[in-house]
């Protein structure tokens, strides 16, 4: 997911995909710690994505006050 496509999201939808990756995250990094985890990679990419969706809801909530 691009920076162009989170900023599109409404804050409601942000906050909503910033739980499913957190919560895919968690699902992950339990997997990772017995070894059933086949993309590795694929933690990283949560948790860049969830630092970005973190960064656009800082943002719309300066905007907004």
């Amino acid at each position: 997911m691009k920076m162009s496509e989170i900023k599109e999201l409404s804050l409601a939808e942000l906050n909503k995909k910033f739980r499913e990756l957190g919560e895919e995250l968690l699902q992950l990094q339990i997997r990772k710690q017995t070894g059933q985890v086949e993309k590795p990679h694929l933690i990283k990419s949560i948790r860049r994505q969830r630092a970005m969706i973190s960064t656009a809801l800082s943002t719309l909530k300066m905007q907004s006050a």
